[in-house]
């Protein structure tokens, strides 16, 4: 058990610093432009798609690396079409990295203070944040990469997590292939919004679970006793 939380620490130690450094460090977006990116893909030949696909992946693991210059570069590369499924997909990678590596680092220490929230019964989130995922999802002004580390400090099935997100981002990946820069926000305020998100991941269950607001309680009851 110690050894595993030495290994927890040490992963969020180096995912901070691997984000102060693209932060504050790296020009990232003098090198993540689309006209850059699509002489990148151009070079990579029949290797195009996995590179886009695996650059879209990382850019959602690595939250200051911008990926709407990759969906605007992919829908004109690639065609809207193609440019949504190779988005979709690296996106879908992506948030998938994420959710795993917020649930391995982060679920279990949280779980600790929240042992009975409603978050930690498995039935409850999935009923629940499953809505608020997709909701997110379809909203430009809410930040992909911190949704995705939220999601992943609940009981949230994965299933059900990654279902929310690809339903809900088609839409919105398709509008920035086919047009390309429909609706930009502040990075700032978009992680802001982010944030607010996943603390109403907690907030809005508990409200429900105590005040059985909008007549929802009987749709989350769970056995407090058991997590999952």
């Amino acid at each position: 058990m110690k050894n595993r939380n030495l290994i927890k620490i040490f992963l969020f130690i180096v995912l901070l610093l691997i984000f102060y450094h693209f932060h504050f460090f790296l020009d990232v977006a003098s090198y993540v432009n689309p006209d850059r990116i699509q002489k990148w893909l151009t070079s990579a030949g029949s290797l195009a798609p996995v590179i886009f696909i695996a650059s879209m992946a990382l850019a959602v693991v690595i939250s200051p690396i911008p990926s709407l210059p990759l969906d605007i570069a992919g829908g004109a590369f690639f065609g809207p079409l193609l440019g949504t499924i190779y988005s979709v997909t690296g996106a879908l990678g992506g948030a998938v990295i994420s959710f795993m590596i917020a649930r391995f680092i982060g679920r279990e220490f949280i779980e600790r203070f929240l042992s009975s929230h409603i978050n930690f019964c498995t039935d409850c989130s999935d009923k629940l944040l499953t809505k608020i995922v997709f909701l997110s999802r379809l909203l430009p002004i809410v930040s992909f990469d911190i949704i995705s580390y939220g999601a992943g400090l609940t009981k949230m099935s994965l299933k059900k997590f990654s279902l929310a997100t690809v339903l809900g981002m088609i839409p919105l990946t398709f509008a920035y292939n086919y047009f390309g820069s429909v609706m930009v926000v502040g990075k700032v305020l978009a992680i802001i919004l982010g944030l607010v998100m996943v603390i109403l991941f907690f907030l809005v269950p508990r409200w429900i679970e105590r005040n059985n607001l909008f007549s929802l309680r009987q749709m989350l009851q769970h056995d407090r006793q058991q997590g999952d």
